[in-house]
């Protein structure tokens, strides 16, 4: 039987080189699995610092929608009690009038713009401090209430002797054409004082007397034509002129809303139309801050817009 023979081959010692390049792609390819296993990690499971991150991040983003409806709530709030204020207060206290330009839109536009560039924090902050001063500014609205209430009980009966309603019916507030301040003389195309408002409504239309009072005078004169006065006691007069006739006399107590006249033409007067006046004090006054009792805030604002809108005056 033959013999087979078998070759042993014995391998040879690796070198350094070689090692070394095996220890290297070893360690490349623990690398790369240790990467791929922390972005799969990291795409699926939140670190403990991302996580409290994240929560953190929930948790303002909750404070700061529950600020934000407070904040509209107290806005919308203030909003009512500052139109309440505005109206009653200049009665009571004869404060400066306010006008409705754009200055405050713009102003609250550029504070929209400003706060996009804001982080959350940053806008939370702001929120509580805005907050607080509405709170503040509630405040003392709420004790400007209280004073004002206190006028009011101690005037009692008085109450009904300040102008507080329009002399003529004017449901959809378009009739007040020309309003107190400087306006176009009809006649003389000349700016000058016009220290009431003008109603243009159709001759014969009734003409109301705005507070309880005692006629002081009527009269025919050559400017204002056909004219009634009614002092209301408290310092406050009320005069109505242009009028086509008169339905009351001197010294007759007349009561909030009874008729004293018809409207007319007489008089220096471009047109048919009723010019009234509200005095306190001996000093004109804008009259349209005396429509309170019958106007809300929106149509005050609006009245107030219609009035200043034209400049020509009828008498």
């Amino acid at each position: 039987m033959p013999k087979i023979r078998r070759t042993i081959r014995y391998a040879r010692p690796r070198t350094f080189k070689q090692k070394a390049i095996r220890h290297t792609l070893h360690a490349l390819i623990g690398l790369g699995a240790a990467t791929l296993y922390y972005i799969g990690f990291s795409f699926f499971f939140d670190t403990p610092v991302e996580y409290e991150l994240k929560h953190s991040t929930d948790r303002l983003r909750d404070e700061y929608a529950k600020l934000e409806a407070r904040y509209d709530s107290l806005m919308c709030v203030m909003g009512n009690v500052s139109d309440r204020d505005r109206n009653v207060f200049r009665i009571l206290f004869e404060s400066e009038p306010y006008d409705f330009d754009s200055e405050y839109e713009a102003k609250r536009l550029l504070s929209y713009e400003a706060s996009f560039g804001k982080s959350n924090r940053e806008l939370n902050i702001e929120m509580r401090e805005r907050i607080r001063e509405l709170e503040k500014t509630m405040a003392r609205l709420a004790d400007s209430y209280a004073k004002m209430q206190e006028e009011v009980d101690r005037a009692g009966e008085n109450k009904n002797r300040i102008p507080a309603i329009q002399p003529v019916i004017n449901d959809q507030l378009t009739l007040l054409t020309a309003s107190y301040g400087m306006r176009i003389h009809p006649f003389y195309r000349t700016l000058h004082s016009h220290q009431g408002v003008d109603y243009t409504v159709p001759e014969g239309s009734r003409v109301f007397a705005t507070a309880d009072g005692r006629v002081r005078e009527t009269a025919s004169r050559s400017t204002s034509g056909r004219t009634v006065v009614i002092d209301h006691g408290n310092g406050y007069e009320t005069l109505y002129s242009h009028l086509l006739a008169m339905n009351v006399e001197k010294g007759q107590e007349v009561r909030r809303g009874d008729i004293i006249g018809l409207s007319g033409n007489s008089g220096l007067s471009i047109a048919p139309h009723l010019h009234y006046e509200v005095r306190h004090n001996g000093l004109r006054v804008d009259p349209i801050h005396y429509f309170f009792m019958e106007l809300s805030p929106e149509e005050y604002q609006r009245i107030m817009r219609i009035a200043q809108s034209g400049m020509q005056s009828f008498d």
